[in-house]
């Protein structure tokens, strides 16, 4: 699927049902751009779309990389069993100029109390290279704004990262700050990293 398939399916979605769906946007700036414990970029800026409707959602989102822009685009379904909350979907990552190719993935995700699994099973197109296969899964706990994650890959990706942080929102501005810790895998210097992320945001309801 590239972007203007999916972005012609997002917006005939939003046309035909924004009457009875939730629309809403967001901006938002990260002094770092981490993702998946892998850095992108410096003072990045981002801006996004979203809508949900009956536990139905898609989106699209995109961000400033080095050399280009990330776009991403996703759809799926949550809903809840109880006390214990689960969700399917489809995320597409594409990317302007020669930052990075195509990543496609099903993600799965549950949570119960304070917890969260997510996993994510994935190809990467991986330019002129043969295709490549990867698992992401992610344990989080959070409470009252602070949380903690570990995650990482496997087949043919690796590595292992753990973030900490707190975010809150004050006069309807969304604030965070994160610690991260990544191995050498991950870091892409053969060393492990750390890093203090500050990032801001606001949301906005479009309907």
């Amino acid at each position: 699927m590239n972007t203007s398939r999916f972005t012609l399916i997002a917006l005939t979605l939003l046309a035909s049902t924004a009457a009875n769906a939730d629309v809403s946007a967001n901006l938002g700036f990260a002094s770092d751009y981490y993702y998946r414990g892998i850095f992108q970029a410096q003072s990045s800026a981002s801006g996004g779309l979203d809508y949900e409707n009956g536990g139905f959602y898609a989106g699209t989102w995109a961000a400033d990389v080095k050399d280009g822009l990330e776009i991403d685009g996703y759809f799926g379904y949550g809903g809840e069993i109880g006390e214990f909350g689960y969700s399917v979907g489809y995320t597409g990552y594409f990317y302007t100029g020669d930052f990075d190719d195509t990543y496609q993935e099903i993600n799965l995700g549950g949570a119960f109390g304070l917890f969260a699994l997510d996993v994510a099973v994935g190809e990467y197109a991986n330019f002129d290279g043969p295709k490549q296969d990867y698992t992401y899964y992610a344990l989080s706990v959070e409470k009252n704004g602070f949380f903690g994650k570990y995650a990482g890959f496997s087949q043919d990706f690796s590595g292992e990262y753990f973030e900490a942080g707190y975010s809150t929102t004050v006069a309807e501005i969304d604030l965070g700050v994160t610690l991260l810790f990544n191995d050498k895998e991950l870091s892409g210097d053969g060393n492990s990293d750390q890093a203090l992320i500050l990032t801001i945001g606001k949301s906005f309801d479009l309907n």
